[in-house]
């Protein structure tokens, strides 16, 4: 039997502030892993673009293990497998502070961390490379090279792609409910568990992650316009 549409039955009481929590939930998410994958990503394209060929081979594996494995795959494997490798006790408590939230985190972050550091050496690899010899000839050693002549021009050239993979890791959050997170996935599930409201309570959520999309594809194109290394196209 079709029902009339009915919103107003998920947006009032307790069901809107289940989708409320959800949304911050999802954004907490977002902004911790972004952190993760944008700190990490940096060092492991730093630490790419050395002469050191062991190096080189462990950023490598690391890059092609998490670039080709399911993020899914990746978030179950830090929630039920590597976790099992740890003493009791501290299983314990890890989980006394929301051990799902941070399992997810680093899942995540780790996941796109191998995508960010490949957008970064892209950037790095745009830059001629006698900035760099020109920097060493000034007495700078190769990370405060790195830190003040070539990453500020090479983050300036990978802010596309970077606000690409940002997009898709907001995106992503959604997989953490696999393992109970409560973001907004999460949430609508258990609205339309509760109500039978099932188009109303989907039809919110992806008009939340479309909204939430685009504002964050529009301030990147803000920050790319902003950034932009003048005579480049």
């Amino acid at each position: 039997m079709n029902q009339h549409l009915n919103f107003s039955a998920i947006l009032q009481g307790e069901y809107a502030d289940l989708l409320w929590k959800g949304i911050v939930l999802t954004l907490e998410l977002t902004v911790a892993s972004w952190l993760l994958a944008l700190v990490l990503g940096t060092v492991l394209a730093t630490v790419r673009m050395t002469n050191r060929r062991l190096a080189r081979i462990v950023v490598g594996c690391f890059v092609a293990y998490h670039r080709n494995v399911p993020m899914l795959v990746q978030i179950m494997m830090w929630y039920f497998a590597l976790p099992s490798l740890l003493p009791v006790g501290a299983q314990l408590w890890i989980n006394q502070f929301n051990g799902e939230f941070l399992y997810s985190v680093i899942a995540i972050g780790l996941c796109m961390a191998a995508y960010v550091s490949e957008d970064i050496r892209s950037g790095l690899r745009a830059i001629p490379h006698g900035q760099f010899e020109a920097s060493r000839a000034l007495g700078l050693s190769y990370i405060r090279s790195m830190r003040f002549v070539i990453l500020p021009q090479a983050m300036r050239i990978a802010v596309p792609p970077l606000i690409n993979h940002t997009v898709l890791l907001f995106k992503n959050t959604s997989l953490a409910m696999a393992i109970g997170v409560a973001e907004l996935t999460y949430a609508t599930r258990q609205i339309e568990n509760y109500t039978f409201r099932t188009f109303e309570a989907y039809f919110l959520a992806s008009a939340w992650y479309l909204a939430l999309s685009l504002a964050l594809m529009g301030a990147g194109a803000l920050l790319a316009r902003h950034y932009r290394i003048p005579g480049s196209k």
